[in-house]
């Protein structure tokens, strides 16, 4: 037998790091080449990582929670065949793979072949009898729900991402999950803030009790993965484009009439049908209008270039359990209506179950953020790098509003757009914005 030590891989993604989340393996497991050993966090994706090799799970060097380069050694693994306990005794039948089979791609592969066997019963963990996939109990866990609470409702059993939202009350990946619940206690005292020490001024440390009080008072949150990117992401975006916003108030009510007609139509009978799915056609009909904010300002050696897009890769800002992911559709303007409302179905499911991969947040052209489902009315958003426009979409609520002299109730939203004023003049934002909402207030436009 012997001992093969397996370092994280770079993933292809051109990232240098990564963090443990979850391992699906414990010291004493019996794996094949391929089995899913660990769950690892990039900067961008939630990554499944295969076992290179067959043999037996030796230690696991890097705990959970812990980020770490590429090329560091996180578990070993023994491999080959066994020694005899006896010269009289039967040999003991190789693995089905070989000796030291590893997988393609992450080392040798002289002695590995394409049969698999499958691993050996694995110790009593939580949630076990459980059935659900990975990106489901990652799904759980991110949202704190006790897996073996969970009435299943899918095939054989198994617990389903509906059942996991469905019991975490959340009706949407975009939508907090819960809302905190008062304490018991009305009221409570703390330790009030006692003044600075002098020598503090001069950078000496308080004394260990008044470090502890202060302790209790804050919590660190480590600055990594998702987070980590989006915040470099947004302030490489908020310093380096010059940001104006402009926004216009909508009357949406035939956008709400034709949403709730396309939910009884037929054709749209599997599909969920929003406001977003005409939004995102009004973007796309727009951008044909004003191709600028669809475009991008690139440096060069010899100064600066406007790359303008005829295609749109639409992005759509997703609040996730992960933090902030922007997936994009490619080439929407090549959709109907139908097949853009399944692309955004499944651009929500997949961010939902945490599969978002780097290749879906790449390349996108311009970006919508949905900000009215957390009942924003407007606001100013900060575009996503490499892109030169963003549009906000606000909450759809009953207001008064004049329609032929007359004051009615209507359904209205308030469409926002910031724009990197050195690609799009303010001209060119206003007519793009006043063709969205035209769009919204009269969707028969999209009939060319």
């Amino acid at each position: 037998m012997s001992t093969q030590t397996f370092t994280l891989p770079d993933v292809g993604e051109g990232l240098t790091e990564a963090e443990i989340v979850t391992w699906k393996v414990a010291p004493g497991d019996a794996v094949a080449v391929n089995d899913v050993i660990c769950e690892i966090e990039t900067a961008k994706s939630l990554v499944e990582l295969p076992s290179p090799h067959a043999g037996t799970v030796g230690e696991l060097l890097v705990p959970e929670g812990k980020t770490v380069d590429v090329g560091t050694p996180i578990i070993t693994f023994v491999t080959g065949a066994p020694e005899p306990a006896a010269p009289t005794a039967p040999s003991a039948p190789a693995p089905a793979e070989g000796s030291g089979s590893v997988l393609v791609g992450y080392g040798s592969g002289a002695e590995a072949t394409s049969r698999r066997r499958r691993p050996a019963p694995r110790p009593v963990r939580s949630s076990v009898g459980v059935i659900a996939k990975p990106p489901i109990r990652k799904l759980a866990r991110d949202l704190g729900v006790d897996l073996t609470q969970v009435s299943p409702t899918g095939a054989d059993g198994e617990v389903t991402r509906d059942d996991v939202m469905k019991h975490a009350e959340q009706a949407s990946v975009f939508r907090n999950i819960q809302t905190p619940e008062w304490g018991d206690v009305r009221e409570e005292t703390v330790p009030a803030p006692q003044p600075a020490p002098v020598g503090l001024a001069r950078g000496i440390s308080p004394s260990p009790a008044r470090a502890g009080a202060d302790e209790s008072r804050t919590e660190s949150i480590p600055v990594k993965g998702v987070r980590k990117a989006t915040s470099s992401a947004m302030v490489q975006s908020a310093y380096s484009a010059p940001h104006v916003t402009v926004w216009k108030e909508v009357d949406a009510s035939r956008t709400m009439e034709l949403v709730k007609r396309l939910k009884a139509s037929p054709d749209f009978a599997d599909i969920k049908v929003s406001p977003l799915l005409i939004m995102a056609r009004a973007v796309i009909w727009a951008v044909r209008r004003t191709p600028m904010v669809n475009a991008a300002w690139i440096d060069t050696p010899d100064g600066a270039e406007i790359a303008v897009r005829h295609y749109v890769n639409l992005g759509i800002a997703a609040a996730t359990p992960r933090g902030l992911l922007v997936p994009n559709i490619k080439d929407a303007q090549d959709l109907g209506m139908r097949d853009l409302a399944r692309a955004l179905n499944r651009l929500t499911a997949t961010a939902r179950e945490g599969k978002t991969t780097p290749a879906d947040q790449q390349g996108g052209t311009i970006t919508i953020t949905n900000i009215g489902v957390f009942g924003m009315d407007a606001g100013t958003p900060i575009i996503n790098p490499g892109e030169a426009g963003i549009v906000a979409m606000g909450t759809i609520s009953q207001k008064p509003w004049v329609v032929d002299g007359e004051v009615r109730p209507r359904w209205v939203t308030t469409v926002a757009g910031s724009f990197d004023h050195r690609v799009v003049d303010g001209d060119g934002m206003s007519r793009f914005i006043a063709d969205v909402a035209a769009v919204l207030e009269e969707p028969a436009l999209l009939v060319d």
